[in-house]
Parts: structure tokens; sequence; C-alpha cells
């Protein structure tokens, strides 16, 4: 019975050496740098919050976050080289909708598949587009909107920086629900967008509300929805699509962090939830706020059920009309 009990005791310490190791690997995360690849230049809006988090993550883990900037092709250079990392959570991504769902349905032969290669860890922020005309449009709400455009097909213009960018879909998604037909004017930024709106060169816009937020206010703009599922604080006599009587249109593209596929779950699981813990303090909050977007937690399989339904929406509204990149 001794003998007995001493080999017992041999195989399940064989068992725990054998079986145990991984677990134990897991728990050592993160053992060196971790690499947060953000897949454009220095400042605009993805950029500030990798700098913001990066931080954060490094006083939990006791290992430095370094941000790198792998700017080209629309994010794809940078988001290429998170799918060619190793897959153990040491690499990660911060992205956004408008390029990493929006390549995948318009850019041929992109090097790596916007699904398959990438495990989603958690979201941090989503931004609200408006809708917005000339002030002297003879409307003063969507509905009245709505029937002017649908009775001058094709005449109405709409601005939008850049062929296949977020506010062109944003556009067409407007006009499949609405049953309008309005008329693509393209800018190479945003910014030239929106001033050829306020001169009346062009009739309307989707912004993001911050940027057309000092426009409102000064009068040089007039919005007419806001395409979230809750009014905007900033503008809280603005109502959205789904108040304004289009039910269908809501358009908050996301911000979030990704690593490769294969990244053991449980190293997924505690970035995601750390990050999550990050992006909810009042610090961070505030700052999120402060740009004039919201928070947005959502764990890895949320994160993946986003990400799904904005594919199948852009690909309905790509298909419908016809948005090919030059």
């Amino acid at each position: 019975m001794v003998i007995r009990g001493r080999w017992m005791r041999l195989a399940a310490a064989c068992a725990l050496a054998l079986f145990g190791a991984p677990v134990l690997a897991q728990t050592a995360f993160p053992s060196k740098t971790i690499r947060l690849i953000v897949p454009f230049p220095p400042g605009g809006s993805i950029d500030p919050v990798a700098r913001m988090i990066g931080p954060k993550l490094t006083e939990t883990f006791g290992q430095p976050v370094v941000v790198e900037n792998r700017p080209g092709a629309n994010g794809a250079i940078g988001t290429e080289a998170l799918a060619k990392a190793p897959a153990d959570g040491h690499t990660l991504v911060l992205l956004g909708a408008g390029t990493h769902v929006i390549n995948a349905l318009l850019v041929k032969n992109l090097p790596y598949d916007s699904v398959k290669d990438f495990a989603p860890i958690a979201t941090v922020q989503r931004s609200d587009y408006a809708l917005v005309v000339h002030p002297a449009m003879p409307v003063n709400s969507l509905k009245e909107f709505i029937a002017l455009v649908r009775q001058r097909p094709g005449q109405v213009t709409y601005a939008s920086s850049g062929n296949g960018n977020m506010n062109h879909l944003a556009a067409e998604l407007f006009n499949l629900l609405a049953g309008t037909r309005t008329t693509h004017v393209p800018y190479k930024g945003g910014g030239q967008a929106m001033i050829d709106v306020m001169s009346g060169q062009v009739h309307l816009h989707f912004a993001v509300v911050v940027s057309a937020l000092p426009h409102v206010r000064s009068g040089r703009l007039k919005p007419l929805a806001i395409g979230g599922d809750k009014r905007f604080a900033m503008l809280p006599q603005v109502p959205t699509f789904t108040e304004a009587g289009l039910p269908g249109f809501r358009l908050q593209p996301w911000q979030g962090f990704m690593a490769p596929a294969g990244t053991p779950k449980p190293v997924i699981d505690r970035l995601g939830q750390e990050i999550s813990r990050i992006v909810m303090l009042p610090e961070i909050t505030e700052r999120i706020v402060g740009w004039g977007s919201q928070p947005l937690i959502a764990t890895p399989a949320e994160f993946a059920q986003m990400m799904a339904a904005d594919f199948a929406k852009f690909a309905q509204v790509i298909k419908a009309a016809n948005i090919r990149l030059d």
C-alpha cells in the first residue's frame, strides 16, 4: 500500500508537470515588452488613445508597453505586421472599424484576413456621426429633409473625406434606408469637405460630431440627427435617427485592441479585463468624453459580434451603391 501510494503521488506529479506547464506559462504573462502597433501616423484619433492606455498597462503588468506607429495603405501595413507577429499576447494593435472592416470589403488582395487572422480583445471608445446641412437648406427636421431629397433625386449633394471612407458609407447607408438618391462629392480629407458644406458648395455631410460641434454652435452648420443610440451630451437638442424617424440608421464606429489569431484565451481575457478596467477609470473616461467620444466596454465575444454586424451592414451598403476604390 505504501509503494502504491508513492506511485500515485509520482503519477500526479508527472501529470502536473505535463499538463500544468501551459497554465503556469499563461500566468507568467507578460514576460517581456508589449508592442502596441498603431497603423497610422502620430496624431489623429487612434494614436492618442494608445499613448493614454499604454502607460496604464505598463503600471499593471510591470513590463514596458511601447507604442509603434506603422502607417501606410490606410492602416493595412500596421495591421499586417500584427497578423505576422507571434500569437503570445506581446504584440497588439489598436485600430478602428473605418479601416479594419472597410479595407476587408473594398481592398483587393489584402495580405491578411480581417476576421480569421485576428483575435478581438476589447473595445475602447466609439464616435457618433451627425447628419449636418448648410443652414440655408429649408428643412428643420430629418423627415423634412428626406421629403426634400425625394423630391429632387440626384440633385442633393453630399461631401465625404474620400471614396470608401466612413462618411461616404454613412451617406449611402442613409440613401438605402431612406429610399433617397444623393450625389457623392469626394474630397481628400474631412476638413475641406466640411468647409464646402459651410460655404454652400455641397448640401450635406456626415461628420464626426465633435468635429462639427464648433460650426454647429456658430450657426454655420445645421444638425438634423445623431447616429448613436442616444443623444449626444453636448448637443442634447439634436435627436437620434431613431427618434427622428429612421430607426434602422445607426453609425458609431468603434476603436479596439486585437491580437494575432491563436493567442491563448487566458491571455486574451486578462488583457481584455485590464483594458476595460482602464477605460472606466475616471481620468480616462473624462479624456475620452473630452474628445467627443464615448467609452465602450465589450468582451472579446461581444467585440467579435460587433465586427460581424459591421461587416454585414457595410457589405450591403457597398453592394447597393456599387462602391469601388479607384
